[in-house]
């Protein structure tokens, strides 16, 4: 009996541990959540960086709330329901910028469609 109790309690605080982890946000945070699973999208466009980061703005006004917005490394936390988004501007050359979204919920588990509709909703800002 003692044998199957020590087991158990092995086993779930294996089970603990392998699902604990911190994930690092697209503005260059950490945050306690599971990191293995894909939670961000990424979007590359012909465009000057300060259009996107508007439009990003603007999209983040329209669903939800900003929380945080950072002119200096182009990002901002917002939220969206209760969700959290994580947008990050960066220009990869002249010509290309790229923009990636990440959303997570207030557990840390991933909102890849989340993330997803966000960042079609700036390429459509874009028009």
């Amino acid at each position: 009996m003692r044998l199957k109790r020590l087991l158990s309690l092995l086993t779930l605080g294996l089970v603990l541990a392998s699902t604990a982890g911190c994930y690092s946000t697209a503005d260059g945070g950490k945050k306690a959540g599971v990191p293995w699973l894909k939670d961000s999208v990424v979007g590359r466009y012909e465009r000057p960086i300060d259009q996107i980061y508007e439009a990003a703005i603007e999209v983040l006004r329209f669903n939800g709330a900003i929380e945080s917005e950072n002119s200096i490394n182009h990002s901002l936390i917002g939220r969206i329901d209760t969700r959290r988004v994580w947008i990050q501007v960066l220009e990869e050359s002249p010509t290309i910028t790229r923009v990636e979204v990440q959303s997570r919920s207030k557990y840390g588990r991933p909102d890849v469609d989340l993330a997803s509709e966000v960042e079609k909703q700036i390429a459509l800002q874009l028009r």
